[in-house]
């Protein structure tokens, strides 16, 4: 359940944030301009890092002035303007001295306050954040301010629909449950409009100036094939932060609570207090289902909102009873399919598939599915992992009424005498590598 949100004071602004944990150190952080604290923690692996980072810290976390729950930003906000925010929420919190975390965005924020208050700084924590606003003579990879223009005003025109997770979380974006809660994510953190103006605002938050400035220890976080965000621009803070630390991790997603979050806490505690936990995520190797129905969209535009309920309900209801036969487990309902995992032999979920595409039809609908068998990450009742990523691209890649998998599912039901026909190797989008995929007859 997510903490209470309160409200500081900073002049005439109220900035919301939450308090997490009971531990020695306090951090505080902010994960950047898509941001609404009750929101953030509707998503599993945002509430499990947050859980991580409050077993040896007092976490406080924020929305930035102008998103989410925090008063909204009526036009220009130079950085300086914002930076009594952060004293404010500290002073509310009881904090008299803090690490600052500051998430993409945020790094120029929180850079800047460490060198004008390092009173109140005790680290500077950096993870993935922007160095270099706009293309110069110093950065000549960074974007443009053509380019920037042009991205800001795509990722607007798309905002609140869940796509923009392509650009952040590649791999995450492969399930329909996170690109739904991360498109209302953007909904209840600014407005289209909103964003733009925050997102034109950050052009002058340039933190190269003050770098040299910084006394706190620092910490710098990047993923190495991170989609969005060049690493180089975590490099300078690494170059010119005096006695910075740089860790880059593998991974390609820019939001740190997507992927191997847990690889992020375990550097972060280490550094505050030169031990790391230990604790290893539960993993299990399960078979994962993904199923889908075929035009879901036109079909309920056809039927209208009551008779596309009546048969969503009796889709549903197959499905459990289908699950229900071959020991299968239900993690969630992905708005017109599944998502369920079968321990055991992976032939259980194959037969499944099978019998829910046939039981299925009679309704009228016609269902694609895709299987993938490999190590899960268990968060709860819910999974995670790049097994399940596989097995949602997997079952993208279905036509009607086709039950797809993948070759680590293929090799282990051999001899079961079930019938399938090789589809060719095929690039996973998100996933590394070509895959082997199998169309069952």
């Amino acid at each position: 359940m997510p903490p209470q949100t309160r409200y500081a004071r900073s002049g005439d602004v109220n900035i919301a944030y939450q308090l997490h944990g009971e531990g020695p150190i306090d951090i505080l952080m902010n994960v950047g301009i898509v941001s609404h604290l009750e929101h953030l923690w509707e998503e599993p692996g945002v509430a499990r890092m947050f859980d991580r980072l409050a077993e040896f810290s007092r976490l406080i976390v924020m929305d930035r002035r102008g998103t989410g729950l925090s008063d909204p930003v009526a036009g220009d906000l130079a950085i300086e303007d914002e930076l009594g925010d952060l004293t404010a929420v500290l002073d509310a919190a009881g904090s008299e001295r803090a690490a600052l975390f500051g998430h993409t965005a945020s790094g120029p924020f929180v850079t800047h306050y460490a060198a004008r208050h390092p009173d109140r700084v005790g680290a500077l924590i950096l993870y993935a954040a922007t160095a270099v606003p706009l293309r110069d003579d110093d950065a000549p990879w960074a974007v443009s301010a053509e380019e920037r223009r042009e991205r800001i005003a795509t990722l607007t025109e798309r905002w609140g629909t869940g796509v923009n997770l392509e650009l952040m979380g590649p791999i995450a974006s492969a399930d329909p449950r996170v690109r739904e809660w991360f498109g209302r994510l953007e909904r209840l953190a600014a407005s289209p409009g909103a964003m733009r103006t925050l997102s034109l605002n950050l052009e002058r938050s340039d933190p190269r100036p003050v770098m040299p400035l910084v006394r706190a220890p620092t910490l710098v976080l990047h993923r190495k094939s991170d989609a969005m965000m060049d690493p180089r621009h975590s490099l300078i803070y690494a170059e010119r932060v005096p006695g910075a630390r740089y860790v880059e991790l593998p991974g390609e997603e820019t939001l740190i609570f997507l992927g191997d979050s847990d690889a992020v806490v375990a550097e972060v505690e280490e550094f505050l207090t030169g031990r790391r936990s230990g604790r290893a995520p539960r993993r299990r190797l399960l078979t994962v289902l993904f199923t889908d129905i075929c035009d879901g969209t036109a079909r309920a535009a056809e039927l209208g909102d009551a008779r596309w309920s009546d048969l969503i309900a009796a889709h549903d209801a197959i499905v459990r009873r289908e699950l229900g036969r071959e020991d299968g487990r239900e993690i969630k309902t992905t708005g017109d399919g599944f998502l369920a995992v079968f321990e055991g032999p992976p032939s259980r979920a194959v037969r499944a598939a099978r019998a829910i595409s046939d039981a299925t039809a009679s309704l009228g609908v016609h269902l694609r599915t895709g299987l993938h068998t490999g190590e899960c990450e268990l968060i709860g009742d819910d999974v995670g992992g790049m097994a399940v990523h596989i097995a949602a691209r997997v079952c993208a890649l279905a036509g009607p009424r086709e039950v797809m998998a993948s070759g680590t599912t293929f090799g282990t039901v051999v001899g079961s005498g079930l019938e399938w026909e090789f589809e060719g190797d095929r690039d996973l989008k998100g996933v590394p590598g070509r895959w082997p995929l199998f169309r069952l007859r």
